[in-house]
């Protein structure tokens, strides 16, 4: 799979957001939909291999839309300028961990995985998991590969102060302060269009699934 129609797409609609163009190039975009949706079924092929939980889902229902949700949204250009998808055991839906990436141009592709603002009781599970296991929390964020590929956790919403019902001096106390536990790494255009992007991707999803078996045993 080749992403260099897609990027070329994605950067003209950035310049031309808006619903005249995009029905002037609705067949280019259609060809690009279909590329995405082919790549997606590779990926998640490959997924599979590494987490059974993803088996049985259907690919084409694991990709996002296009349109953008105008109504609350002070933004009312119509169209999202990246592609993206999620791969969970619920399928794309957020609630529980998972994966999801999407192919931006201007090096704004990514890969995230684990689970972006959790639910308070879902929350509470994660943080009491992390009080009575907190180092092997730890250990897997301090994986040699998962730290060379994700650096830390996403922490730009934690808390300022410790949550309630946990002592300051909690010995895992900045990851109790996380409202959000996700991981996430950039992909440069150059990384996007070469042969290799696929494995890449899949290499990533791979080295976060710790993660995710952690949040998913939280949960249960």
């Amino acid at each position: 799979m080749e992403f260099k129609r897609t990027l070329d797409f994605l950067k003209k609609l950035s310049r031309n957001n808006n619903r005249e163009w995009f029905e002037k190039n609705k067949e280019v975009f259609l060809q690009v939909k279909d590329d995405f949706e082919g790549f997606v079924g590779d990926l998640l092929h490959q997924m599979i291999v590494h987490d059974e939980t993803l088996a049985g889902l259907d690919h084409k229902k694991l990709t996002f839309r296009i349109y953008r949700d105008i109504r609350f949204s002070k933004d009312k250009t119509p169209y999202k300028t990246f592609l993206s998808a999620g791969l969970s055991a619920s399928g794309k839906g957020t609630g529980r961990p998972g994966y999801y990436f999407q192919i931006e141009p201007g090096n704004k592709s990514m890969v995230a995985a684990g689970l972006y603002l959790p639910s308070a009781e879902n929350l509470a599970k994660i943080r009491q998991e992390i009080d009575y296991n907190g180092e092997r929390f730890a250990e897997i964020l301090a994986e040699i590969k998962f730290k060379r590929i994700f650096g830390h956790l996403w922490d730009e919403d934690k808390l300022k102060t410790m949550p309630k019902g946990y002592a300051k001096d909690h010995p895992h106390i900045e990851y109790l302060k996380l409202k959000s536990f996700m991981a996430t790494h950039s992909f440069s255009d150059a990384q996007v269009l070469h042969k290799t992007f696929l494995k890449l991707l899949v290499e990533s999803m791979k080295t976060a699934k710790p993660l995710n078996d952690f949040l998913t045993e939280a949960l249960a």
